[in-house]
């Protein structure tokens, strides 16, 4: 006898690679201190690719244990390995897997923790200068962080042009709507010698303001991570809750789930596309694009009633059932306008000029320093959650991935408007197939549970790892934004490139402070 598709649907939820293991917690193994740099290598050595790392406190604020996340092929749930360093000093891992040094910084600014031979001591969340009683990740309430100002260590400048090597410090203020940053370049003409960023000057420690509120409320607070990535935050949060709980979400919630994600991909992607235009001085592209991005945001606004999309989900599915009969034939309307305008950003030879062969990322860099996203993408690593380590609804549909491997703000460009028109087909196939039923399904906490979600943002994967203390509620929060990731990368583009290209090369990475910051 044929199983129906809502029982299929179940049995494949319960598999899902975030799924939590027979003890309620993450699947994860222990690993002794000594053997984390040998499992290390030899994980890459396999294929896998290190995620991140961080730190929490299952018994007491002595005894940390730190949580290291690595994905091996295609196809195959996360590993997650588990460690206590106890009164020692973990070995540093970022000379094996790069990416995994502004993890460890991190851990070392927010939980006290040092890693041994780490090649970037310093401070990275804290700027130089501050001071903090007792680290803001150890549980309990926060303490006052008090500041004096320092200078910040930058490279010796020795050679015969030393002495017409100029020093620009721009922010941290900028002008325009755009969030805190300082820039320092080091530059000899229009070229760019040597540039350091100092980011963190609004981090608002989104980690420790989950600590001790209820599950539910949780999902409220990860859509103001990022607000351009709600729908991605909250989905990630969901997921990694309902893992813990083992609770299986409904399959026309999850279904509706993956609508608001491609959405969000939507407008996120249009704006892309009229900052990325107004940098190249394209005003008619500029125009073009937010007008296209307004009508995105109008679709959101007649579905859910929020430009953002927010308000919508809640674990174990949604909370309300959004409005469609309207959203069919905008997209049809978005999708006619938008056709002429890509045309014309691949036939503006001014605009072309200014993309091809600016901001090079190889491909091999790229996977190193933990690329994500359309940024990787751009650079040929073929990778994207939806379809490697699927969720939700997305194993139920056919998933197109954009793939470049031009490697440059072009790839980058292409990139995101072939996911746009994904998006667009694959917000058609969901309204035209959406399945009946439920939209909502009950989440109750488990004491003591913990699990792990993940969705693929606009700008690349989002990681939540959710910890329950014994009353059921928050007791660790660990956001993994993809725009902290992209952020570590963009430097590596930006050495050895000329000024005048500078704000192209930024925004061609579609970075925000507010995802990298938290």
């Amino acid at each position: 006898m044929n199983e129906s598709p809502d029982a299929i649907y179940s049995a494949v939820s319960q598999q899902r690679p975030h799924a939590a293991d027979s003890r309620g917690g993450i699947s994860g193994e222990d690993v002794p201190l000594a053997d984390l740099r040998r499992s290390c290598r030899a994980a890459l050595a396999a294929g896998a690719r290190m995620q991140f790392v961080y730190a929490w406190y299952p018994e007491t604020a002595d005894d940390p244990e730190l949580r290291y996340i690595l994905h091996p092929a295609a196809g195959h749930p996360p590993q997650i390995w588990r460690c206590r360093p106890g009164a020692e000093s973990p070995p540093s891992l970022a000379a094996i897997a790069p990416l995994l040094s502004w993890y460890e910084r991190e851990i070392t600014d927010l939980c006290g923790i040092a890693f041994r031979d780490q090649p970037q001591p310093g401070p990275h969340v804290l700027l130089p200068g501050a001071k903090v009683e007792r680290p803001p990740l150890i549980p309990g309430p926060a303490l006052a962080v008090s500041y004096t100002p320092e200078p910040l260590g930058l490279p010796e400048i020795s050679g015969p042009t030393a002495p017409d090597v100029q020093l620009l410090p721009f922010g941290p203020i900028r002008a325009g709507v755009l969030e805190s940053a300082q820039f320092k370049f080091f530059y000899l003409g229009e070229a760019i010698l040597h540039y350091h960023a100092q980011l963190f000057f609004k981090h608002r420690g989104m980690e420790k303001r989950f600590e001790g509120i209820s599950p539910s409320l949780g999902v409220v607070l990860a859509e103001r991570v990022s607000g351009v990535g709600s729908v991605a935050h909250a989905i990630a949060y969901c997921q990694a809750l309902e893992a813990a709980v083992g609770c299986v979400v409904p399959r026309r919630a999850a279904w509706l789930r993956v609508l608001l994600a491609e959405l969000e991909r939507l407008y996120n992607h249009l704006h892309y596309l009229g900052h990325l235009s107004h940098t190249t001085t394209l005003k008619v592209g500029e125009a073009e694009g937010l007008y296209l991005e307004e009508l995105a945001k109008q679709i959101n606004c007649v579905a859910t009633g929020s430009r953002l999309l927010r308000g919508f989900l809640a674990p174990g599915g949604l909370r309300r059932e959004p409005r469609l009969t309207e959203i069919g034939p905008l997209l049809r309307r978005l999708g006619k306008e938008l056709q002429p305008y890509t045309q014309m950003l691949g036939s503006s030879t001014s605009h072309l000029d200014r993309l091809i062969t600016t901001g090079v990322l190889p491909k091999q860099l790229a996977f190193d320093q933990g690329a994500t996203g359309p940024v990787e993408r751009a650079s040929g690593v073929d990778r994207d959650s939806r379809r490697d380590q699927p969720y939700g609804a997305y194993p139920e549909l056919a998933l197109q991935v954009a793939l470049r491997d031009g490697c440059d703000a072009h790839a980058r460009q292409q990139v995101r408007i072939d996911e746009i028109g994904y998006s667009i087909e694959l917000i058609h196939h969901v309204l035209e197939n959406l399945p009946a039923g439920a939209l909502r399904t009950d989440c109750a906490p488990v004491p003591g549970a913990e699990g792990l979600g993940w969705t693929e943002s606009p700008r690349g994967t989002v990681y939540y790892a959710v910890h329950l203390d014994k009353a059921g509620r928050l007791a660790r929060v660990k956001v993994k934004s993809p725009s902290f990731s992209n952020w570590r990368v963009f430097p590596y583009t930006v050495h050895n490139s000329n000024m005048m290209d500078y704000a192209i090369n930024e925004a061609s990475f579609g970075l925000t402070m507010a995802g990298c910051d938290r």
